[in-house]
This record gives C-alpha cells, sequence and structure tokens, in this order.
C-alpha cells in the first residue's frame, strides 16, 4: 500500500520561504506522478502542484504564480527511498493551509488535478503564514 510522510511546515511571516518534505515509502513510487495539495481552514481542497516520473515535468495551480518548485528524489526499488519536494518563496497568509502529499501508481499526467488521479495521501504538515 505505501505510505506518505509529511514534514517541514511551520509558523512563517509574510514574505518568508519553506521547504516541505514528502518521505515515501512501503511500495514503488518511482513510476507514478507525485502531488501537492492544500486545504485551508473551512474551504475545498486546492492543487498546488504536480510532477511526473522520469521527464519530470511539472504544473502548477494558478495561484503559485512562480512562487514554489514542486521536485522529486526517486529510488528504484520498492523498498528505495523516495523524497517529494516542495520549495516555497514569497509566502503570503493566502498560503496558510495544511498541505498534503499525494501518489499516483500512473505515470499519465492526464488529470494530475484531480484528486482521484491519486490513490494514497499523507497526514498533511501544517502550513501557517502570519502578515
Amino acid at each position: 500500500q505505501g505510505q506518505l510522510v509529511e514534514s517541514g511546515g511551520g509558523l512563517v511571516q509574510a514574505g518568508d520561504s519553506l521547504r516541505l518534505f514528502c518521505e515515501a515509502s512501503g511500495r514503488r513510487f518511482d513510476r507514478g506522478v507525485m502531488a501537492w495539495s492544500r486545504q485551508a481552514p473551512g474551504k475545498e481542497p486546492e492543487f498546488v502542484a504536480a510532477i511526473t516520473p522520469f521527464n519530470f515535468k511539472t504544473y502548477y495551480g494558478d495561484f503559485v504564480a512562480g512562487r514554489f518548485t514542486i521536485s522529486r528524489n526517486d529510488g528504484s526499488r520498492a523498498n528505495a527511498k523516495n523524497t517529494l519536494y516542495l520549495k516555497m518563496t514569497r509566502l503570503k497568509p493566502g498560503d496558510t493551509a495544511v498541505y498534503f502529499c499525494a501518489a499516483s501508481p500512473s505515470q499519465r499526467a492526464i488529470e494530475v488535478r484531480a484528486e482521484a488521479t491519486y490513490d494514497l495521501w499523507g497526514q498533511g504538515t501544517q502550513v501557517a503564514v502570519s502578515s
């Protein structure tokens, strides 16, 4: 089944930067799309970014506007360490949310923004940005 564990969240001031980490284990992740989404209090989940395997093509939500960078470090075996990253810069109070890591078993990038694409989710890491 696998497991995703996020870390790196915290309380920062507007304009600061943070780097989120998602450690993936328990199955092969190097062949599937991986992504970050977020959910602010009282709001629907929102797609943040996704990255494909092999060619590492990236996709971002419109609100990102060049401020975030998604990347990944893949192991090639089922027990290898795989890590997904999200580097966030120029953070705004509107970026306050719980950030979730997600993994898809497929390398196809047809619906990277859709939650249904992903079959495994982490528990999330809280990011709070003060003004």
